[in-house]
């Protein structure tokens, strides 16, 4: 059995908050809030001058006793700068599931990541290694997102960032035609590696109606969440990417039907006017899965 094999997964994590790192004012009510995952942020929202206070104010929150469900992520500063090693240092932690790597532009990128955290792991004795998200947010990481996602079994999904990648592009932040485009080749790198992909934040948030047609979007493409960056975003991410009743009850019987003609030896049936083979089986199953997650998740908070 590979060591990991115990990488802790991301089940739910429709709504993704971030947090700077050097407000802690903000970390109670972030992790009172609704969002399935908080990403406790050392990277951009902080200022150069605030990021050694930063890295002790995580540090010494991660110290403190708490307890809860949610995914805890921590956004340190891209692999090849001054910071990354402080960054990584405070980020391996027993209350930390995920590192989140931004602007990653090449595979060796998660393999150094990979050393760092193994060594670390071992010096401080934690037994479940951490999963790396991986952030696409130029054209060369796009390019080579399918090799960054297979680049090591800690990686747990791809993230988009648009911001950083359309700028440097010279491309409009509103071009929903190369928005589509970058969302979906994002989403064929993940599958590829049998992985998850979650979207680009949506910075204006007192625009609810933009926030909810990107998710409509993403979700449309198969991406299972989305970042946020105010709490106001999180009720309307994690409406959209759950499945709905109506998807749920759809699931139940196909999967019931599908357990029918199994039993007469059939693998493909119709349904409702459609044939039905494995694959749509299979995806029936996941829904009903991520529903029964959803459930649990929102019962114990």
């Amino acid at each position: 059995m590979s060591e990991f094999s115990h990488v802790r997964r991301i089940d739910v994590m429709r709504s993704k908050l971030f947090v700077p790192a050097d407000r802690p004012a903000l970390f109670p009510k972030a992790m009172a809030s609704a969002a399935d995952a908080i990403c406790f942020d050392l990277e951009d929202s902080v200022l150069p001058a605030q990021k050694a206070k930063a890295r002790d104010l995580l540090q010494e929150f991660l110290a403190s006793e708490f307890h809860t469900r949610k995914v805890i992520l921590v956004r340190v500063n891209q692999v090849r700068s001054a910071d990354f090693a402080e960054d990584i240092s405070v980020a391996v932690s027993p209350r930390v599931a995920v590192v989140a790597l931004p602007k990653l532009q090449d595979p060796w990128e998660i393999r150094d990541t990979t050393a760092a955290l193994q060594a670390l792991e071992k010096m401080r004795n934690i037994e479940i290694p951490i999963g790396i998200l991986a952030t696409i947010e130029s054209a060369r990481g796009l390019r080579l997102a399918a090799s960054i996602a297979a680049a090591d079994e800690r990686v747990v999904g791809l993230q988009l960032g648009f911001a950083d990648m359309f700028v440097s592009l010279g491309i409009r932040h509103d071009d929903a035609m190369a928005a589509h485009h970058v969302r979906l080749q994002l989403r064929f790198a993940a599958g590829e590696a049998g992985l998850p992909s979650y979207d680009s934040v949506f910075v204006n948030f007192k625009n609810e109606e933009g926030f909810m047609r990107e998710a409509d979007l993403a979700r449309g493409l198969g991406f299972a969440g989305k970042s946020c960056i105010h709490p106001s975003q999180i009720a309307a991410a994690n409406r959209m990417f759950s499945p709905s009743p109506e998807e749920i009850a759809a699931a139940m019987c196909c999967v019931d039907a599908a357990r029918s003609a199994a039993a007469e030896g059939a693998a493909a049936f119709a349904l409702d006017g459609c044939m039905i083979d494995l694959p749509l089986v299979r995806r029936a199953e996941h829904i009903i899965d991520v529903a029964a997650k959803i459930r649990l998740l929102e019962q114990s908070d």
